[in-house]
């Protein structure tokens, strides 16, 4: 696993997504989410991958690794695009850049095995409300509330406790002591 950051403001963020019907929908409001939460970023830099159910080109991981500090990758919501996002994840980890991947309750499991087989049991996903593809986008942004405390604490190791209106609180201040 790659060290976590120190720190929550100044970070460039990598966004990568797998193509699949709603990934990049679900992806920039998860940022947008990201956002409401102060969490800000020196740039927010989006990728596409060639086709959702194979891994990344080596090349587009090393270029993200280079760019970015930290990553956001989507979506493993059906077999081999599920397995292909933890891929992408474990490389991603494996150059350096803390990596949170989106994958829904239904793939769960799916994602647990791939991490083990991948030798990076550790990685944890951030988990959605199964189905991502089919959803309008005032049902994705409730996703993107979903996902947002969970990228929190993968990244940083904190668990924000949410606002009465649902959202994700502000995030002030270094990480750690």
């Amino acid at each position: 696993m790659a060290p976590r950051p120190n720190r929550f403001a100044g970070l460039r963020l990598g966004v990568l997504s797998n193509t699949k019907w709603n990934a990049a929908k679900l992806l920039r409001a998860t940022v947008r989410e990201l956002a409401s939460a102060r969490l800000t970023f020196t740039s927010v830099t989006y990728y596409d991958k060639r086709h959702f159910s194979s891994d990344a080109d080596p090349e587009l991981i090393r270029r993200i690794a280079a760019e970015n500090d930290i990553a956001l990758t989507a979506i493993g919501d059906c077999g081999s695009c599920c397995s292909a996002c933890v891929n992408d994840a474990v490389r991603l980890e494996q150059a350096g850049v803390p990596t949170v991947v989106i994958v829904t309750t239904e793939f769960e499991r799916e994602a647990q095995l791939q991490r083990e087989s991948r030798g990076m049991a550790g990685l944890e996903p951030a988990v959605a409300t199964h189905p991502i593809s089919s959803l309008t986008l005032d049902q994705l942004e409730s996703r993107a509330a979903e996902i947002a405390p969970q990228a929190l604490r993968i990244w940083f190791g904190v668990t924000p406790v949410p606002r009465r209106n649902g959202k994700v609180p502000a995030v002030f201040g270094p990480v750690g002591t």
